[in-house]
């Protein structure tokens, strides 16, 4: 049987490192380094220079990955794209990253399938499902995974900002998900939502129900509302559906293939806020060395989160060959994944 495993990672982070202290002081967002810390763990993130997109980032993140697997762009047969903030409305990321990778060009061009995934931080997880499924299913030996986003751009950065501006950070982390013969690989994602707190953690930039969706002033221009305009959340709620429900969908996982907790090597939690992650893994008994953070030094990179953990992960030497890794992701819409892989 034709199992899919994770051949290459790789990740990229903006060089612009952006402190809680930049955020007070260069923006004017009324907080504090102590107050960002302890309710999140974020001390710095990464900001994307202004005319760098998300598919830039998910290029730098791609060619690692595919290093790492040693394959070129042109082995690839899909590119499942997990953002939030693509480039444009319409089209997708992926179908830039695909140009970009060079393979819409030359007599060897490859206009492989590109798809783009919408669900937000549990977006890794939706976006690794399908490749998964592509590859089991024999309809594509290579699959180029990528989870990217630029928040940076869209950030309320002002002293009206401080709920939400202090959590992000752009980013952008990739994995090949090849064919293989052997007994490793992906064991399972399980995937779930729950659409009644669809508008607890949201962005309504503009909402298409109106005629016209977006307002114009006389000059044919743009006009959106400011609660439009920026994303809102409920933190506690978030937080305690959070806990449950990541709690909930590792026990799913870890039951679908009768391991316990204990057998997991590493934990991979998507990167939202260290306190949800140290709850999380307070409740399962699970001991620190096993529960790596980036959070610190990135914020919340959304769909990249998970790969960015993953390479550097592998980078470092935490992940090894023959290890038992279990991924966990919640967030908007709500929407969650857990997986578990063995490496």
């Amino acid at each position: 049987m034709v199992q899919a495993y994770i051949s290459g990672t790789g990740f990229y982070v903006p060089p612009r490192v952006v402190t809680n202290d930049d955020l007070i002081h260069t923006y004017g967002v009324e907080t504090t380094h102590e107050w960002i810390v302890q309710r999140t763990g974020i001390e710095a993130r990464r900001f994307a220079d202004a005319g760098v997109g998300t598919s830039d980032m998910a290029l730098e993140a791609a060619r690692s990955a595919l290093g790492e697997a040693r394959l070129e762009a042109h082995d690839l047969d899909l590119i499942v794209f997990a953002t939030l903030s693509p480039e444009h409305a319409f089209p997708g990321s992926g179908v830039y990253l695909q140009q970009k990778l060079g393979l819409c060009e030359g007599e060897n061009a490859k206009f492989v399938p590109a798809l783009d995934v919408r669900n937000q931080c549990s977006g890794f997880l939706y976006a690794l499902s399908t490749a998964v499924a592509h590859v089991r299913a024999g309809m594509a030996r290579h699959v180029l995974v990528v989870g990217a986003e630029t928040h940076s751009a869209a950030l309320d950065l002002s002293p009206d900002g401080r709920t939400v501006a202090s959590l992000f950070g752009d980013g952008a982390g990739a994995v090949i998900v090849s064919a293989t013969e052997e007994d490793r690989g992906v064991r399972g994602v399980y995937l779930g939502a729950d659409g009644r707190y669809a508008e607890v953690l949201c962005q309504k930039i503009w909402d298409i129900r109106e005629r016209p969706f977006i307002k114009k002033n006389a000059d044919r221009s743009g006009n959106v509302p400011a609660d439009r305009l920026w994303a809102t959340m409920d933190g506690k709620l978030v937080f305690k559906h959070a806990v449950g429900t990541m709690l909930a969908a590792l026990m799913r996982a870890c039951s679908a293939h009768k391991i316990g907790v204990e057998d997991i090597d590493l934990f991979l939690f998507h990167q939202a806020n260290m306190r949800i992650n140290q709850y999380v893994a307070q409740q399962l008994g699970v001991p620190d060395e096993k529960i790596p953070h980036n959070i610190q030094r990135y914020g919340n990179t959304t769909a990249a989160t998970i790969p960015i953990l993953l390479a550097e992960a592998v980078r470092d030497g935490k992940l090894r060959p023959g290890m038992k890794v279990a991924m966990a992701a919640f967030g908007s819409g709500f929407t969650w994944g857990a997986a578990i892989i063995d490496w």
